[in-house]
C-alpha cells in the first residue's frame, strides 16, 4: 500500500517537474479560448444561415452551372417597301459534341462516330483526334450552318432509343444565318454582314443597331436537393427595316443595265467603268431604285470571278485583292463624284432666273465657240447653233449661251447657289460612304472668268449622283429639296410599326413660277433638242442630257448621263442615269445613254402608274367640263332662285329683283 502511494507522488512530482503549475494554467486557458472561439464561430454561423442562408445558398449553386449557352437573336429582315424580303436571317444549328459524355461509356463512341458521319459527313478520325488532343472538353464545335432538314433527320435518329440507344454527347445549338433571296439585286443598297452580325455596306451598315437584337442566354444548376433547375432568358430579336426600294423597279433597272453592258463588253473587258441609275419620287426623296454596273453577289460578297479570271486572282496579292474586293463594294451612286457635264445648265439658268439677272427672255447668237479671257471655249457644237432663244440653248445644250448667262450672273451669285442646291454638301442620306466634295467646288474670290465660264456648264467642279438627282428634283417639284433616303419605317419583329421616316423638307431653291420655266425649257429637250431620241411614246417627259469630258482633257475618256422626269406639269418621276466609259471608240456618243434610259423608262413607267399625255388631256378635258357644267347649274341655280324666293343673300346676274335689295348700299339686306 504505501509503495503504491510512493509510486503516485513520484509520478505527480514528475508531472509538476514536467509542467509547471504556471504552464498548467497557461494551457488552461488556451484551451478555454479555443472553446470560446469555437462557440462564437458556431454562433455566426447559425446567425447567417438564418438570415442571409438562401441568399448564399442561390449564390453558390449560381457557380454550379449545367450546360449554360447563348441564345442567338434574330437579324432583322430588311424589305422592299412592299414587304418582299431583301435581306432575311434564316434559323440555322451547329453541331456540338460533349467530349467528355461521349467517351464516358466505352460501348458509346463508335455509335457516336457513325451518327455524325451518316448526318453530317464528319469524319470519324476527326473525331479521333479530338478525343486525343482535349478528352474532357464538353463543348466543341463540329460542323456550322446545318440546315433544317439535316437537323431533323439527326433528331429522328437521337430519338430512335431503340435503334441508336448508345449515341450521346452530341446535340445541336441554334443559330442564324443571313441570307439574300434575289442574289445580287439592291447590292450596295442593301450591304452585307460579316462575322459577329456586323452590318457592312448599304442599310446592313446604316441601321446595323436597328436591324440587330440581344443574345438571350439558357442555364441551369442544381438546386440543394441536387435537382436540377433550368432558367431561360429569352432572345430579343432584332427589329425589321423596311426601305423605299421598290423590288420590281429595281428588277426592271438592274436587267436594262445588263443588257446595255452585255452589248458593249467585248475582249474579255467590261462594257463600261461604271453604270448606274437612280430613280426617285422628286415630291418625297424617297429612292424607289438605285443600281450600279459591275455588281456582286450578297451571299458571296467576295467573289471577284465575275471581274478577274481564276489566274489573275490567284497572283494577286491580300492587298490587290483587298483593293479589288473595295472597287467592287463601291457604291458609286453615292462614293463617287465626277464632273456632271451639261446636266448641270438648267442649274445655271435657275440662278439667273431667282437673282433677277436673267429673265428668260434673253436671245444669243453661236457661232461655235467663245472668247473667254485668253482661252477659246468650244461649244458642243462645232459649227455653232446661230441665233437661238434661251429655251433654244437649253434643248440644244450649247456651251456659248451658258457661258454668256454665267458672266451676267457673276461669280458671287453663281457660288452662292452652288451651295442652295446642295453641291459641296452632304445630302443626308441613309447610306454609308457618301463622298465628300466642298473641296472640289471654286471659292466666288477664286473664280476666274475661265473658271465661271466652263463651271456654267458643268465641268470644273465634282458632284455625285445623290447630289444631283436631289437638287434637280426641287428644281422641278416647285423649288422643295427634300433628304434623299432609302428607310421609310422601322417596324418589330411582330410586324407594329414603331418609326417612320416622314420626308424632310430641307430648304427652299427656287420659286414655282422658276420651276415652272424650267420645265417648259427642259421639255423642248424632249420635243425638238439633244433628248428627243430618249422620248418614250404616250408620255410627256422633260429631261436635260450631259457628256462630260473627263480629266485629263483630250484622253478620249468621256462620262455621258440623262437626267429626266415625267410627266411634264406635275412630275411624279426623276430618273438619272449615268454612263461612265462605256466601251466603245468615240466614248461621246450621247445616244448610247439616251438608249438605256429610254430601255428603263419604257418599262418603268407603265409599271409605276405614270401619268400619260392621254390620262392628262382627258383629266384637263374633264377638269374643264365640270368647270363649264357647274356655271351652268350655278347660273340655273340664281334663276330658279330668284323664282322661288323673295328673301335671299344670292345675287343673280345683273338683275336686283328682291324686295330687300338696296340699290344704294349696293348689298343684299334682310332676307334668309
Amino acid at each position: 500500500m504505501a509503495g503504491r502511494r510512493k509510486k503516485k507522488r513520484n509520478r505527480f512530482e514528475f508531472l509538476t517537474k514536467r509542467f509547471p503549475i504556471r504552464m498548467q494554467r497557461k494551457l488552461v486557458m488556451l484551451f478555454m479560448a479555443v472553446i470560446l472561439a469555437f462557440v462564437v464561430l458556431i454562433g455566426r454561423i447559425t446567425y447567417i444561415n438564418v438570415t442571409k442562408g438562401s441568399r448564399y445558398t442561390r449564390i453558390v449553386l449560381d457557380q454550379q452551372n449545367y450546360n449554360s449557352r447563348v441564345l442567338a437573336f434574330k437579324r432583322g429582315d430588311i424589305v422592299d417597301r412592299n414587304g418582299t424580303r431583301l435581306a432575311t436571317s434564316e434559323r440555322v444549328y451547329n453541331v456540338i459534341l460533349d467530349v467528355k459524355v461521349m467517351t464516358d461509356k466505352e460501348e458509346c463512341i463508335e455509335p457516336t462516330k457513325e451518327v455524325l458521319t451518316e448526318c453530317f459527313g464528319i469524319e470519324g478520325s476527326e473525331i479521333d483526334a479530338l478525343i486525343e488532343e482535349k478528352p474532357d472538353s464538353q463543348y466543341e464545335i463540329l460542323a456550322t450552318g446545318i440546315d433544317y432538314e439535316t437537323a431533323g433527320r439527326f433528331n429522328e435518329i437521337d430519338e430512335d432509343d431503340e435503334n441508336y440507344p448508345n449515341v450521346q454527347g452530341i446535340w445541336l445549338e441554334e443559330d442564324f444565318e443571313r441570307t439574300y433571296p434575289y442574289g445580287s439585286l439592291a447590292s450596295d443598297v442593301i450591304g452585307f454582314t460579316y462575322a459577329g452580325n456586323q452590318g457592312a455596306l448599304g442599310i446592313e451598315n446604316a441601321y446595323n443597331s436597328v436591324l440587330n437584337g440581344t443574345d438571350g442566354r439558357e442555364y441551369g444548376y442544381f438546386d440543394s436537393e441536387s435537382s436540377m433547375e433550368r432558367t431561360v432568358k429569352a432572345a430579343k430579336n432584332g427589329n425589321t427595316v423596311v426601305s423605299t426600294i421598290d423590288v420590281t423597279l429595281q428588277g426592271i433597272v438592274e436587267e436594262c443595265i445588263q443588257e446595255f453592258n452585255a452589248e458593249l463588253a467585248k475582249d474579255g473587258e467590261l462594257g463600261s467603268k461604271n453604270t448606274a441609275v437612280i430613280i426617285m419620287d422628286p415630291n418625297t426623296g424617297e429612292i424607289l431604285a438605285e443600281a450600279s454596273y459591275p455588281g456582286f453577289d450578297l451571299n458571296n460578297p467576295r467573289d471577284l470571278s465575275t471581274l478577274y479570271t481564276e489566274e489573275e486572282i490567284a497572283a494577286m496579292t491580300d492587298e490587290e485583292e483587298l483593293n479589288a474586293l473595295n472597287s467592287l463594294w463601291r457604291n458609286f451612286c453615292v462614293s463617287d463624284a465626277y464632273e456632271p457635264g451639261s446636266t448641270a445648265k438648267p442649274f445655271t439658268l435657275a440662278a439667273g432666273l431667282e437673282t433677277g439677272t436673267l429673265t428668260g427672255e434673253e436671245s444669243y447668237y453661236c457661232g461655235g465657240a467663245l472668247d473667254v479671257a485668253d482661252y477659246t471655249i468650244k461649244c458642243n457644237n462645232k459649227n455653232g447653233h446661230g441665233q437661238e432663244t434661251t429655251q433654244d440653248a437649253i434643248a440644244y445644250s450649247c456651251n456659248v449661251a451658258l457661258m454668256e448667262m454665267a458672266e451676267k450672273i457673276g461669280a458671287e451669285n453663281f457660288c452662292r447657289y452652288q451651295h442652295i442646291f446642295g453641291f459641296g454638301e452632304y445630302t443626308g442620306i441613309d447610306l454609308p460612304g457618301e463622298a465628300a466634295t466642298e473641296a472640289l467646288l471654286y471659292q466666288a474670290d477664286k473664280m476666274g472668268e475661265v473658271e465661271l465660264a466652263t463651271n456654267s456648264f458643268g465641268q470644273g467642279f465634282n458632284v455625285t449622283m445623290t447630289q444631283m438627282v436631289s437638287a434637280f428634283s426641287s428644281l422641278i417639284n416647285g423649288g422643295y429639296y427634300y433628304e434623299p433616303h432609302v428607310v421609310k419605317q422601322i417596324q418589330d419583329e411582330n410586324g407594329n410599326v414603331i418609326e417612320t421616316k416622314d420626308p424632310v423638307l430641307l430648304r427652299k431653291t427656287v420659286s414655282a413660277e422658276t420651276s415652272a420655266q424650267l420645265r417648259e425649257y427642259m421639255g423642248a429637250t424632249m420635243d425638238y433638242g439633244t433628248g428627243k431620241d430618249a422620248g418614250v411614246e404616250g408620255y410627256d417627259i422633260g429631261a436635260k442630257t450631259g457628256t462630260a469630258e473627263k480629266l485629263p482633257r483630250g484622253n478620249g475618256k468621256y462620262l455621258l448621263s440623262y437626267l429626266g422626269y415625267a410627266p411634264q406639269n406635275n412630275p411624279e418621276i426623276v430618273i438619272y442615269v449615268v454612263v461612265d466609259e462605256p466601251n466603245v471608240e468615240n466614248q461621246d456618243d450621247s445616244s448610247l445613254v439616251k438608249k438605256l434610259a429610254k430601255s428603263i423608262m419604257e418599262e418603268a413607267f407603265p409599271y409605276l402608274g405614270i401619268t400619260t399625255i392621254e390620262e392628262s388631256e382627258q383629266a384637263a378635258a374633264e377638269a374643264a367640263a365640270a368647270a363649264e357644267a357647274g356655271k351652268a347649274v350655278s347660273d340655273e341655280e340664281y334663276t330658279d332662285f330668284d323664282e322661288d324666293y323673295e328673301d335671299t343673300y344670292d345675287k343673280p346676274d345683273g338683275e336686283y329683283i328682291d324686295e330687300n335689295y338696296d340699290p344704294d348700299l349696293d348689298d343684299w339686306t334682310g332676307g334668309q
